[in-house]
């Protein structure tokens, strides 16, 4: 794989994700000890239950969104950088989701959306890489 510019920057937005995941991570651990939950439990206090739930609901997401952003910035060449644009707005989108869950769960929808937004975007890109990829080598 030849290193460019996109490519570099698509690493920068997996980076930041995986920060973010990470501080998720140091958030669950502090409501642990705030409310004195003893691991392995993932119940108990209310804002416990919610910084649980982002961060293993942001680990679901990254199942996802991981090999999509890849895939886009590897097939995808049209317009270089548009997978790392969708990388960011998918941060955006964690970021929302997490402030929101953790003030009132019921309204994360945003931030759901904006998300998934950015995961369908990066799957459209994917499937246009390969099908151009595809067609190309047809060609030959």
């Amino acid at each position: 794989m030849t290193i460019t510019y996109e490519t570099l920057w698509s690493a920068i937005v997996t980076i930041l994700v995986i920060l973010l995941y990470f501080f998720m991570g140091s958030v669950v651990g502090r409501m642990r000890g705030r409310h004195n939950i003893a691991a392995p439990a993932v119940t108990g206090h209310p804002e416990f239950e919610r910084a649980f739930r982002v961060h293993a609901n942001t680990l679901e997401q990254l199942v996802l969104f991981l090999p999509l952003l890849w895939l886009a910035t590897v097939l995808y060449r049209n317009v270089a950088w548009l997978p790392a644009l969708f990388g960011l707005i998918f941060l955006i989108g964690r970021v929302v989701y997490m402030q929101r869950y953790m003030s009132e769960p019921k309204s994360r929808g945003p931030g759901i959306l904006i998300g998934m937004l950015a995961m369908l975007g990066l799957l459209v890109l994917a499937i246009v890489g390969i099908v151009q990829d595809w067609t190309a080598l047809s060609a030959t």
